[in-house]
């Protein structure tokens, strides 16, 4: 999946210019492509204008459809946050399982950095996922599979490392646990601006390579 920070383009709104003869006319969205579009235009204004922005009144105008469409399609604003946050747990599941380097410690160590690429990136997602910046959301299902599926993206990198012995970890789901609380709470400082270092990415990259180091089976030392 490429990074989100470059949204699709924003559906075209109410006035756009229709079929000669009709200027200033918006041809009927097909039913089927509503929710496509509502979806898409949430996206936008999430980008854009950030989550605060994140409204029914705001989607409903960038996708050019009645609001009241916003909660036939999708139940209203929960339905949008709970739609976003699907969106941005698969593309975060997508960067963690996206490497291809050869060597296991060199993938697991790669998923470390596409995590922090991916919050860099992709900050507004981020702090609907994470910091809370948009109320709702893990209290439905099927965000909560999702979010469940992406830390499972990361425990089955885990688990490709310890079978290939370039890491200790008898239980892979609390290894990844590790990591994530580690590569989360560096990347979160960083975007608070709390990083009182000269260089963040040196930082970081240091940060993998003390907790990797902390991993590796006796007698084996990451490079």
């Amino acid at each position: 999946m490429v990074p989100m920070s470059s949204p699709p383009a924003a559906p075209a709104g109410p006035g756009a210019p229709g079929p000669p003869g009709t200027p200033g006319r918006r041809q009927r969205t097909p039913s089927s492509e509503i929710e496509r579009e509502l979806i898409a235009a949430a996206e936008v204004v999430l980008i854009r204008d950030g989550p605060g922005a994140v409204t029914v009144r705001a989607v409903a105008a960038e996708a050019g459809i009645a609001p009241m469409g916003v909660y036939n399609r999708l139940g209203g604003k929960d339905g949008l946050v709970d739609a976003l946050l699907i969106r941005g747990f698969d593309a975060l599941r997508a960067s963690i399982a996206g490497g291809d380097q050869r060597d296991a410690l060199e993938r697991l160590r790669a998923c470390g950095v596409r995590y922090r690429t991916f919050a860099l990136t992709n900050r507004h997602y981020y702090a609907i996922m994470f910091e809370g910046a948009l109320p709702h959301g893990f209290d439905s299902p099927e965000v909560s599979e999702h979010a469940i599926a992406a830390f499972g993206e990361l425990v089955r990198q885990v688990e490709l490392a310890a079978a290939a012995g370039v890491i200790r970890a008898p239980e892979p789901n609390e290894t990844a646990q590790q990591i994530w609380s580690t590569v989360h709470g560096a990347v979160t400082l960083e975007l608070q601006g709390l990083v009182l270092t000269p260089d963040p990415e040196a930082t970081y990259q240091a940060t993998l390579d003390t907790l990797l180091r902390g991993l590796a089976p006796s007698g084996l030392t990451p490079a």
